[in-house]
């Protein structure tokens, strides 16, 4: 009870107070791909406690053995003792229905979310075939339109889409830098990380770590984008192109160089900030393991106590 009281409360105070100093930190944007991973860390880290606690409500004390038979022998007592008493079966039923329906309800929403998005995807392939035309000398397809907008369409196949307006608004340095950012985010299959966090938010949108995950990695893939751009085009050019395509529309289901954050992303390809450093970088990757391993250490700790007290494999309560 005590693990999955101890559980409760990290999962409480990293996705609120944890979440809301990362939302403030300004370090994610000078190393996207390290803030990235902290996000999708804190994320898992709160789902991950919330299962082990509601778990270790069902099973109170975790077996500590090696033994297969010992282990199975081991979890039957300790349910036949949980379950001897009212208040012991209803915890240890709370605990196995909470977990159940976190399960459930997360693989439910990340499913429905992928078939959306794939359809979504499939749409703008289907119509992109009508309506636009290849141009095999920017590898992209160009579309009739009066505004400037430049997105790529993930998925099987991916397609690097631009407008008839970008064409005529952008240069070729400008123009090259926008299409090396859409090939960024399909190289690095951004939509992937991005409906990972979209569908945690959609499954529990009361837990504010999983509402500001999705805007916060959502920005920093067009950051990480960008700075993979402008490995091969002057930092200025791409700023220029972004302000132009600032405005520019980017459909449901694609990754779009312009957009709201466009402008955000202009000052700080204008203005970049000094590098993280190797030893806050490190600090962050240490702080990305505590994330992912803290709820399992909580969840083993009562067990590594029995084993410890020399009361292997297991001591059943009285």
């Amino acid at each position: 009870m005590n693990a999955a009281l101890a559980l409760f409360g990290y999962a409480f105070v990293v996705g609120t107070l944890g979440a809301h100093l990362l939302r403030k930190a300004s370090w994610p944007e000078r190393a996207p791909r390290l803030g990235i991973l902290t996000w999708q860390a804190m994320s898992g880290s709160v789902v991950a406690a919330v299962v082990l606690a509601g778990l270790g409500l069902a099973l109170p004390v975790w077996p500590v053995t090696l033994n297969l038979a010992e282990l199975l022998d081991t979890c039957v007592m300790l349910l036949r003792t949980q379950y001897a008493t009212p208040g012991g079966a209803f915890v240890s039923t709370l605990g196995m229905t909470l977990t159940v329906l976190v399960l459930t309800r997360g693989a439910y929403c990340g499913a429905r979310a992928a078939w959306t998005a794939r359809s979504m995807q499939t749409h703008q392939r289907r119509q992109l075939a009508f309506v636009a035309r290849d141009h095999s000398a920017l590898d992209a397809v160009v579309l009739e339109h009066a505004a400037c907008a430049a997105y790529c369409v993930p998925g099987r196949g991916g397609q690097v889409v631009v407008t008839t307006a970008t064409l005529a608004e952008l240069d070729d340095e400008q123009l090259a830098a926008v299409l090396q950012h859409e090939r960024a985010h399909l190289r690095g299959r951004h939509h992937l990380v991005i409906l990972a966090a979209s569908s945690l938010r959609a499954a529990f949108p009361f837990v504010p770590a999983f509402r500001w995950a999705e805007d916060e990695i959502g920005r920093l893939t067009e950051m990480l984008a960008d700075d993979a751009a402008a490995r091969h085009a002057d930092r200025l050019t791409l700023a220029t192109a972004l302000v132009r395509l600032a405005e520019g529309a980017t459909p449901a289901g694609a990754l779009g160089a312009g957009g709201q954050t466009a402008l955000t992303r202009v000052k700080r390809l204008a203005t970049p900030a000094a590098p993280l450093g190797r030893a806050r970088g490190l600090v962050a990757v240490f702080g990305v393991a505590l994330l992912a391993m803290t709820p399992l250490v909580l969840s083993v700790a009562p067990a590594a106590a029995v084993m410890s007290a020399g009361y292997c494999p297991v001591v059943l309560p009285q």
